[in-house]
Order: structure tokens, then sequence, then C-alpha cells
């Protein structure tokens, strides 16, 4: 099983996230930077298995990504071979 890895530390925004997303899951050059395009490439055009991972995801971006995230558990229900999982950003605590 393929797997990919996003870390959130360096995620500000959608387009940040998209860029990360062409790259690490080399999508084709037409893909249109939305959560429509990538379910459909999801659901189409990605090698499967694959296992797609999120981490130190802040809980401000739990909110800011919120529609994402629920593409893509949506995706993980009806996708066969996908599976999707997400962490948030892990604090040492200072004594």
């Amino acid at each position: 099983m393929k797997e990919i890895y996003i870390d959130f530390a360096n995620i500000g925004d959608y387009e940040d996230l998209y860029e990360q997303l062409k790259s690490k899951l080399e999508l084709p050059e037409y893909f249109g930077d939305n959560l429509d395009a990538l379910s459909d490439v999801i659901s189409g055009e990605l090698e499967m298995p694959l296992h797609l991972e999120f981490v130190n995801m802040s809980v401000d971006q739990l909110e800011l990504f919120e529609d994402l995230l629920t593409t893509l558990e949506d995706a993980e229900d009806e996708m066969e071979g996908f599976t999707f999982s997400y962490y948030l950003e892990q604090y040492e605590d200072e004594e």
C-alpha cells in the first residue's frame, strides 16, 4: 500500500494544501484545485491501495479544512483501497 503524508505544519490555506497534494500524489496538470476535482481524482485516477495521512493539524486547521476532511472521509467510505487519517499537532508539556 502506498502511503502519503502531508505535514500541516507547512500548510496555511487551501492553496498550500493543493500544492502539496499535487506534488505528493503526482496529480495531473489539469487538476482543478477544488474538492470536487480531488474527489474525482481519488475515485478514478489514483492507483489503489492508497493511504493518505495528514499530520500536525492544528485545531484552527480542523475548522478551516472541515469540508476537505468530510470529502476524504466520504471517499474512504466509497472507495475500496483508499484510507485516510489525520492527527493533531503534539505539544510537549513544559515543566
